[in-house]
């Protein structure tokens, strides 16, 4: 049994349990490992920023954390709770009311939007406060429009998807997720079906959200500039594992990993 696993996040670190807790979390598509062996910490309230290039395993963590793809080995834990584990790796399965349970604090936002065509940008943001918090319709249209007046959607919330701009449609889609009320917000690479004036127009949206609330804020991104000045620490995957973590300032003017320094000179002089 891995030790890891079967002990919590606040046994191992009594000053203060960590928001999300990665330990010893691997996963593999037969014989390709995406992820080998990641211990991996975020604080309540962190902003991280996770680089590196293609294929080095950034979107799977995401993709772990909404359990949208299994862990082979090694356990998740969010907010003091057990998310998921490795199929041999806990005493005590997760059941599914605690999977739901855990899985209802993380909200996540998709390169593509993934919006209700058939719905509004106000019954977007309803639909799942309603069928699965079981909030009252009342209710939910009052989060719901307060949450898209907050994005700078107030006089769009009548509009369906296919009425609206990629950028207004991802920032429809961010507001649909803190409709959830999640403690953990994931960004993969939302800017990336975007034109740079668009780009603009969500990266301001997320730099909002981290001043004005108290999220763990996690974003896969290859937006440098924007990761410098948004996040409190920056993580580099290579290969999945972490090559180098750090504040930004020492990640991008005094990297460390030879291999690091090669991913940002890449990535900087393509910019």
């Amino acid at each position: 049994m891995n030790e890891l696993a079967a002990a919590s996040p606040s046994s191992l670190k009594p000053e203060r349990a960590p928001m999300v807790s990665f330990q010893n979390v691997t996963k593999s598509y037969g014989a390709l490992t995406v992820l080998d062996g990641l211990n991996l910490d975020f604080g309540a309230g962190e902003k991280v920023a996770i680089i590196g290039p293609s294929g080095s395993g950034k979107t799977t963590v995401l993709r772990m954390l909404m359990t949208l793809e299994r862990i082979n080995g090694g356990a998740i834990w969010v907010d003091g709770e057990m998310l998921t584990c490795g199929d041999t790796d806990a005493p005590v399965k997760v059941d599914q009311a605690q999977l739901r349970r855990v899985r209802s604090k993380i909200g996540m936002v998709f390169q593509h939007f993934n919006l209700f065509p058939h719905m509004t940008a106000l019954g977007n943001c309803m639909e799942a406060p309603c069928t699965v918090l079981k909030m009252r319709k009342e209710e939910a249209r009052a989060r719901a429009a307060e949450l898209l007046d907050m994005v700078g959607l107030k006089d769009k919330l009548g509009h369906y998807p296919a009425q609206l701009s990629g950028g207004q449609q991802q920032r429809v889609a961010i507001a649909r997720a803190l409709a959830m009320r999640p403690k953990v917000m994931l960004f993969d690479e939302v800017t990336s079906a975007l034109d740079p004036e668009l780009c603009g127009e969500v990266l301001g949206v997320i730099r909002r959200l981290g001043a004005e609330l108290d999220l763990t804020m996690l974003m896969v991104t290859h937006q440098m500039g924007f990761a410098r000045e948004f996040a409190d620490r920056i993580c580099f995957f290579h290969a999945g594992k972490i090559c180098e973590q750090g504040p930004p300032a020492q990640i991008f003017t005094n990297p460390q990993n030879e291999r690091t320094r090669q991913f940002l000179r890449a990535v900087l002089e393509s910019t």
